[in-house]
Order: structure tokens, then sequence, then C-alpha cells
């Protein structure tokens, strides 16, 4: 699914770019973003795997959205606190927005 292919490489950018971060910040803004974005690409498989039955599906798009929801928070933190660029936030910001219309194009695919 090319949606899980752009979660996994958002994911695996985050991860690349908060290994700069200060190390103050291991065990709250790296793990807490670390895990939302990675979390966004399980729900995903789990959403796929559930495809045949339709809440459960649903129920799971949805929770791929609310993580990616999440990730977004915890990018605005680490701008905020002057971890990333402006260009970082900015490329950052492209990859998530392209993420959130997963759902939307699934039910109405449906």
């Amino acid at each position: 699914m090319i949606v899980y292919q752009k979660a996994f490489a958002l994911a695996m950018n985050i991860f690349a770019i908060t290994t700069k971060f200060p190390k103050e910040e291991t065990y709250s803004l790296i793990d807490q973003i670390r895990r939302s974005s990675r979390s966004v690409c399980g729900c995903i498989a789990e959403s796929y795997r559930k495809r045949k039955y339709l809440a459960h599906f649903v129920s799971k798009l949805t929770d791929a959205d609310m993580e990616n929801s999440e990730t977004s928070v915890w990018i605005e933190f680490s701008y905020a606190c002057r971890y990333i660029t402006q260009e970082e936030y900015f490329s950052l910001g492209k990859k998530r927005r392209g993420r959130s219309n997963v759902r939307r194009y699934d039910r109405t695919s449906r």
C-alpha cells in the first residue's frame, strides 16, 4: 500500500531527525514522536488485514489518523523548541498532510 510506504518513510525520517535532539528529550519528546509516527504504520497494517470487516477497517484507519494528528503535535513542539529547522518542519508537515487524507479516501472508495 502506498500510504503505508509513505507512513514508514516519514517514521524513518522522524527517527533520523530525532537522533539530533538533546539527550534530556530522550524519554519525553523523542519517545512520543517516534512512537506516534510508528503507530501510524501499525494501524494502517492492521486496517488492511481487517478490510473484510468494515467497522474494524474504519476503526483502525481512524486510529491511524489519530496517531498522525499526535505526530503533528510533537512536530509542532520540536519546531517551537528549535530542535528542527523551518525547512524540516515544512517538509515533515507536507508528508503528514499527505497521509491525513487516507481515511477519507478509503471511506469514499468503498
